[in-house]
Parts: C-alpha cells; structure tokens; sequence
C-alpha cells in the first residue's frame, strides 16, 4: 500500500491560547484534511514533565528503538553515530551537545542548541579543548558535527538524562540526569564549563552578538550492541525526517515517487514553539499548508498515494488522524481547525 505518515511537531498549539492562533491560522489545505478524515485517534494526553517530547517519543516507538519511556530521553545515541558514518563496536554511549545555559530570575535556563549558530570550526576548537578533560576520565569522545558530540560512559548506564528540547527555556535543575553516574557527570560538566569560560571563543561570539557556548547537554544513551529498526539512519538532532533536496517542490516529488509506506517530518515549528514565538508560528504554519499539505492533497485526490496519515503533536499530546481519496468526496463534512483545539 502506498501509505505516508506526516508527522508536525507543535502543530496543536497551548491550550491557553488555542483559540486565539486558530482563529488566526490560514491552513485551508489542513483543514481540509482534519475536516474529511476517515479515522481519527482520540487525542492522546502526555506527561508534560516527560523527558522528551511527544514527538521524540513517538518517533523511537515508530522506529523499534527499546525503551523510550517518560522517565528517560530515548535511546538514540548509537543509531545517531552511525548516522555520522561511526560505528562503535562496544561500550555505552551518550549524545552530547555543547550548549548554552543563562541564569533566570532565581535558577539556570537551557537555550534551545538551535539557535547557538555554532559553525564547525568554533565547535571543533571548543570539542580540541575539552578532549583532554574526557580522557583524563577515561572517556572517549567522538566528534559527530557541530552541534552533535558523543560520549562514551559504561559506568553510566541506567542513567536518565532529557532531550534539549524538553528542557529548552526551562528550569535545568529539573531536567538534569539523574541515576548512576549522575555526581560523576555533574563534575565532569563543571570542569568543561570552567576550561571554556576562559577560550577566546567566547568572547568573539558575544563581540558578535551570539550566546557563548558556555556548558554540554548529555542525552540518549544505549549500548553499541543496540539497532533500531531499518530507516531509522535518517535521525538528525532535530528529529527523524526524509533527506532535504532543492526545495518542497522537488522533495515531494521524490517522496510520493517512492513506494511503500513512507515517514515525512516537518519540523519547521518546533523552534519557534519553544520559543514562543506565536506570531512567527502562524506564519510558519501558512507556509507548511502551502509548500506541503496543498500538494499532498492534491496528490491524495488524484491517485497517487493512497492514504496520508497525519500526527501533529504539542507540547503535552499527540492526535492522529488517516485521509483516503474516498474520505475527501464527503463533502457535507466542512473543513475546520478546530481539531487542533480538541
């Protein structure tokens, strides 16, 4: 069956403000595809202090990766090192990023690692400065791009760690690791903070305007013996999306020509969710109805795939929903948003 899966990340607003965006939200191509759904999920509830996102913990149930549970981010750090053309033979491992961590009111607050703009010769001087922290330790530490490090730590297993986008803009005290290892990476944290607050990095980047890349963020660790299901390879710290050719255009030609059943993430909104910035996401939104689901609905209508199947999550739910060519003919069902509010 020629079946594709969209998945929107933050595409069901607050609650608290629902109404407000929807009523605000030009979307008439997802309207459409809400308003003539021929099977809808009920709205499933999240723990909204889970320690990963609803999206992150549907995309490691999607594809096979064990234990993705609220007590812990999902196990994503050796599927991610192959990803990077790393195969790690033993051992336990962690994703790392470098971050960046401002002081609140009265507590510490992680920034969303998206809007750092750490280009690759910053971050390899600041991962060159660091090494020698993580050997001292026995740790090995692997270079995966700018903004994605491993870190090997047997000792660590069973430790529970956060994604950094459900810690993003929130307390860290919270969201921090907890478990074996935990004082151990709590130390080793604090040595790398130090050892950076004195590169020169730092200061080019304030001088630049930018935040300074001033701490690490661990998360996602599993055993190198682990395997995901296959496509899985098609992880990136953002999300699991198809590779990005030319354009919209372009890529979804590439993608309704490919057969079987088949995963989409647009995860244009996540960024601007955890940052609030509600003006941009309507904005936003209006662009992914017109360069995505207008065109997949029109391609539904004509035959060329025969079902999509929409996964649109927040901050604390997921709804899902299933579109045939024959549910689109209903036509005393009125297209409508208000799903996104249910």
């Amino acid at each position: 069956m020629n079946q594709l899966t969209v998945l929107i990340p933050f595409a069901l607003p607050p609650a608290e403000l629902a109404r407000d965006l929807l009523r605000q939200t030009r979307a008439p191509a997802l309207a459409m595809l809400l308003g003539r759904a021929s099977q809808t999920v009920p709205t499933r509830a999240c723990d909204p202090f889970s320690r990963a996102l609803p999206h992150e913990h549907w995309l490691a149930q999607h594809f096979g990766l064990a234990r993705s549970t609220p007590d812990s981010s999902p196990p994503a750090a050796t599927t991610l090192m192959r990803r990077f053309g790393h195969a790690p033979a033993a051992g336990h491992w962690f994703v790392l990023h470098p971050a960046h961590i401002h002081v609140a009111r009265d507590h510490l607050v992680l920034t969303d690692i998206a809007q750092l703009q750490l280009e690759q010769p910053q971050s390899q001087q600041l991962f060159d400065a660091a090494a020698p922290l993580f050997v001292e330790l026995g740790h090995e530490l692997v270079y995966g791009d700018a903004r994605t490090w491993f870190i090997r730590a047997d000792a660590w297993a069973g430790l529970r760690t956060s994604t950094p986008a459900a810690a993003s803009g929130r307390n860290v005290d919270i969201w921090m690791p907890e478990g074996p290892g935990e004082l151990a990476w709590r130390k080793l944290q604090n040595e790398v903070q130090m050892q950076w607050f004195t590169e020169a990095i730092n200061d080019e980047r304030e001088a630049r305007g930018q935040k300074t890349i001033n701490s690490i963020w661990l998360w996602g660790g599993s055993d190198a013996a682990a395997h995901a299901a296959p496509g899985v390879a098609n992880f990136a710290p953002g999300g699991w999306r198809l590779p990005l050719g030319t354009g919209a255009a372009a890529d979804l030609q590439q993608i309704v020509a490919t057969p079987g059943a088949r995963l989409l993430v647009l995860d244009e909104l996540v960024e601007l969710a955890l940052a609030e910035e509600w003006g941009l996401w309507l904005q936003r939104m209006e662009q992914l109805d017109n360069e995505w689901l207008a065109p997949l609905l029109e391609t539904l209508r004509a035959g060329a795939i025969d079902s999509l199947e929409l996964v649109l999550t927040g901050s604390d739910r997921v709804k899902q929903s299933g579109n045939s060519r024959a549910g689109l003919r209903k036509f005393w069902r009125k297209p409508s948003l208000s799903r996104l509010a249910a």
